[in-house]
């Protein structure tokens, strides 16, 4: 699904190079995440991201914008200040995908190329569809956390999840068709799964695969053996959604024509 949209992408960007109004580009920065092993900092910053977008711009003010970005989030236990979260001693990083629709609200008329208004802030919302694989590094060997079904639920949960992205940046007309845009944007994914943590522990007698119960529970590794997780009480914490979060800057092109659209 990821390759089709990518490639309809491109041929957006190919089959709209002589219309008015559209904008192609990039963008790259970091990548943060708050959930089971990240509870109170909002900011923390632990991956990267780097994506391709197609905007639309009906006037100088409403813009809608389509992008597909890959990131890397990641969290671990052992770096929290709370003991009670270096007890529990997790660890995961996830890379994923994301593809998102957004529409952008500019707070003044912004028109690329016009040669004045070269400035504007701006507001964005939309929504997403983003495809993660959480993973964990064991004894120099890394291993799919989901296959390995940490918390022992009756089937392993989806690697997919629906996201609503909002946010808020400014663009910049650098010079001519050429514009900058720096923005920060959380994401509210409908899962709780983006960290593999949500859950109970579970059971050690539900496992059959030695690796998949070593990770459901790595308290171990820091009392010298001794797990502290008693199955069927809580592993996350409580709440039902991950967030990720974007801080990007983006440089892109827009196409005009003799007609543009603020003629």
């Amino acid at each position: 699904m990821f390759r089709l949209i990518t490639l309809m992408l491109l041929v957006l960007l190919a089959t709209q190079a002589q219309a008015q109004k559209w904008e192609v580009g990039m963008q790259a920065g970091a990548a943060g995440y708050q959930g089971d092993l990240n509870q109170r900092n909002p900011l923390q910053v632990s991956g990267i991201m780097a994506g391709l977008l197609v905007r639309y711009n009906f006037n100088g003010y409403a813009t809608i914008k389509a992008s597909i970005s890959k990131a890397q989030i990641e969290g671990a236990d052992s770096t929290s200040k709370y003991q009670q979260q270096r007890d529990r001693n997790l660890s995961f990083f996830t890379p994923f995908y994301e593809i998102a629709m957004v529409g952008e609200l500019n707070f003044m008329e912004y028109l690329p190329g016009s040669g004045y208004n070269s400035f504007t802030p701006f507001i964005y919302a939309g929504v997403a569809f983003v495809n993660y694989t959480p993973q964990a590094n064991y004894n120099n060997q890394t291993y799919d956390l989901r296959s390995l079904n940490t918390e022992r639920t009756r089937q392993p949960y989806k690697g997919s999840a629906i996201a609503i992205p909002f946010g808020a940046g400014v663009k910049y007309n650098i010079w001519g068709k050429l514009s900058l845009t720096a923005d920060a944007g959380y994401r509210t994914a409908y899962t709780d799964r983006l960290d593999d943590v949500s859950g109970l522990y579970a059971s050690p007698s539900s496992f059959t695969d030695p690796i998949g119960y070593a990770l459901s529970d790595r308290s171990g590794e820091r009392t010298g053996g001794i797990n502290i997780g008693t199955p069927g009480t809580q592993r996350g914490d409580g709440r039902k959604h991950d967030t990720y979060m974007f801080f990007s800057v983006g440089i892109s092109y827009t196409f005009l024509g003799q007609k543009c659209y603020y003629k």
